[in-house]
């Protein structure tokens, strides 16, 4: 899609909420809608369940800090199941917003907090501590990190390809989230390589965390 076209180009985010690089991605997502013709379609994935296969590899800290990844990603199936996937941006905004830009923990209240802040009901904060919608989290999980094999992680961006094939990439990772028509030449540049044949991966090593507004 060149930048005057008018036609909008739908791109699906897989998120979990507890994932800073996610969350800056996301922000950046939010800036590139302003600044190309781009729609975000919101989708729920796991770190928990990314991680199942390799528990016992992974240290301790990381291990119990994936406990508290469960609920706020079985809130978000929850809310989306009941009242539609259009509410899952606005919750992952008030989550994210809680989580990492004012660094509140990861509790029922904070989620209540979110979810009220969102216009949705305070008792799905209730599915957190239940695998009632489990197999549809799954399922969701499994639709995202599908197209991108599970050697990455969130988010997972999707975007139409040439041939009418869903073009899928993970990341990119950035800090701080760029606006305006650098968010522009960024997205720009992400679509030039994820549509290129052949193309996997461009990386470097991190030097600083993720910086929030």
């Amino acid at each position: 899609m060149t930048e005057n076209s008018t036609e909008t180009t739908p791109a699906d985010f897989w998120f979990d909420p507890l994932c800073p690089w996610a969350w800056m991605t996301s922000r950046w997502m939010l800036e590139v809608e302003k600044v190309r013709p781009v729609t975000v379609r919101w989708h729920v994935m796991s770190l928990a369940v990314l991680n199942e296969p390799k528990l016992d590899e992974l240290p301790e800290q990381y291990r119990e800090s994936l406990l508290q990844a469960w609920g706020p990603v079985r809130v978000c199936i929850a809310a989306e199941l009941k009242h539609g996937s259009d509410v899952l941006g606005p919750l992952y905004t008030a989550l994210g917003t809680r989580f990492h830009n004012q660094d509140l923990p990861k509790d029922r209240a904070t989620i209540v907090a979110a979810l009220e802040e969102a216009g949705l009901p305070a008792d799905l904060a209730d599915a957190a501590d239940s695998d009632a919608y489990d197999t549809e989290l799954r399922a969701s999980h499994e639709a995202g990190i599908s197209l991108v094999g599970t050697e990455v992680g969130t988010p997972v961006i999707a975007v139409p390809g040439a041939d009418g094939e869903q073009v899928a990439f993970f990341g990119p990772v950035v800090t701080p989230a760029p606006k305006g028509e650098a968010a522009a030449k960024l997205w720009d540049g992400t679509l030039l390589v994820a549509a290129t044949p052949g193309f996997y991966e461009i990386k470097r090593t991190r030097t600083v965390g993720p910086i929030f507004d």
